[in-house]
């Protein structure tokens, strides 16, 4: 097969696959394919399944490729691979919106997940030293008085291990941490005068208002990344 007849047969399971996925996984060394001696890619039954292998890994288990690459090896060398662990807790649902970006209601929502240090290591599958330089760079903070980290750090935890995937450390996710600084600076400019209204519903308003600013600005810079890339 082709690649995009790989694709093909692996959209009913994994729609959100691309061509781009899947030379990125064979970069990674997780696939091998043929060659033709004009270079094109040729795909067997067993490629495909490898891949599909490597996808569910990622998409229902969570497991970085260093991981999954292990998994593979051991298949190849005619072993079983580890046992997967049930990973609990979870990570709470967040409210989307229909196009996929964060609503107002994922900016309002609260949840009483609390994660001890070790947790956090297990569920995210990060590293110690992963996790030390994204502390050191304050993207992620435990909570005040507690030790303990929340959702958000679970989040941001998880995506910063599949950035690194593609090679992304945690010095380079400052810029982001940098430009969400000044999001939040602006919203609280602009909410600033409604939290200082003098009846009861002051403080209701000036929370509506600030979680619908923040979903529309993260609308507005995810759609500027987007139209950016497709330049």
């Amino acid at each position: 097969m082709n690649i995009g007849e790989v694709l093909e047969r692996l959209r009913a399971d994994f729609p959100s696959v691309t061509i781009p996925k899947i030379r990125f996984l064979e970069d990674k060394g997780l696939i091998k394919p043929e060659r033709t001696p004009a270079g094109y890619r040729k795909f067997s039954h067993d490629d495909v399944e490898r891949l599909r292998y490597v996808l569910r890994m990622q998409r229902d288990h969570y497991l970085p490729l260093k991981v999954i690459g292990e998994h593979l090896d051991a298949i190849d060398r005619g072993l079983e691979p580890p046992p997967i662990d049930t990973v609990v807790p979870t990570v709470p649902t967040v409210a989307l919106a229909p196009d996929g970006l964060p609503s107002p209601e994922s900016f309002r929502r609260q949840d009483n997940l609390r994660l001890s240090r070790r947790e956090l290591l297990k569920v995210a599958e990060i590293s110690e030293e992963l996790l030390g330089q994204l502390e050191q760079f304050g993207l992620i903070v435990a909570r005040t008085g507690t030790g303990l980290y929340d959702t958000d750090a679970l989040v941001l935890a998880r995506t910063a291990r599949e950035l690194a995937d593609f090679g992304f450390e945690p010095r380079h996710l400052r810029a982001f941490k940098t430009a969400a600084d000044r999001e939040v600076g602006l919203v609280e400019q602009v909410v600033a005068p409604l939290q200082r209204g003098r009846d009861a519903a002051a403080s209701a308003r000036a929370e509506h208002a600030a979680s619908e600013i923040a979903a529309l600005s993260v609308r507005l810079h995810a759609t500027l990344v987007k139209a950016g890339l497709s330049r």
